[in-house]
């Protein structure tokens, strides 16, 4: 959805498309700002929820870690309530912590430079996991699917 507009140009307007998210809604939303450009738009009413509760055949792949986005929204809300949580009980000035975590989203923001997600990306539970090629005495190794 956060790209369609930059992939327009990617999309045949002489095919039919089929929208599908997990509920249903954000197709709904990105149908929408199809519409005025594509003629033939169509949505997977529930979304992949009602696939799977009709019995119908999905592919699924098993999350072992949260992206990279979802852990800087952890974190940068975590921040914020605690440096709020902090101010109001402990000391005022505990206002700066919630303060440099909005500082640091507008930058995200305004630069698309992110330097929280810089840096949970070099944390060991990001760092990709590598797994020996050919055999217990092999020196190659590459990174696991």
């Amino acid at each position: 959805m956060d790209q369609i507009e930059a992939r327009l140009d990617d999309l045949d307007r002489n095919l039919p498309i089929v929208l599908i998210c997990q509920t249903g809604k954000r197709a709904r939303m990105t149908a929408g700002l199809l519409e005025p450009c594509q003629r033939q738009i169509k949505v997977l009413e529930g979304g992949t929820k009602a696939w799977i509760q009709a019995g119908l055949p999905v592919v699924a792949s098993v999350k072992t870690r949260w992206s990279l986005e979802r852990q800087v929204r952890l974190g940068a809300g975590l921040l914020v309530l605690i440096g709020v949580i902090l101010a109001l009980t402990v000391n005022p000035r505990w206002i700066f912590l919630s303060s440099f975590a909005g500082l640091g989203l507008t930058f995200a923001g305004l630069t698309d430079l992110c330097p929280m997600a810089i840096l949970l990306a070099r944390m060991p539970w990001n760092s990709v996991s590598h797994c020996k090629v050919g055999g217990p005495n092999a020196e190659q190794s590459q990174a696991c699917p």
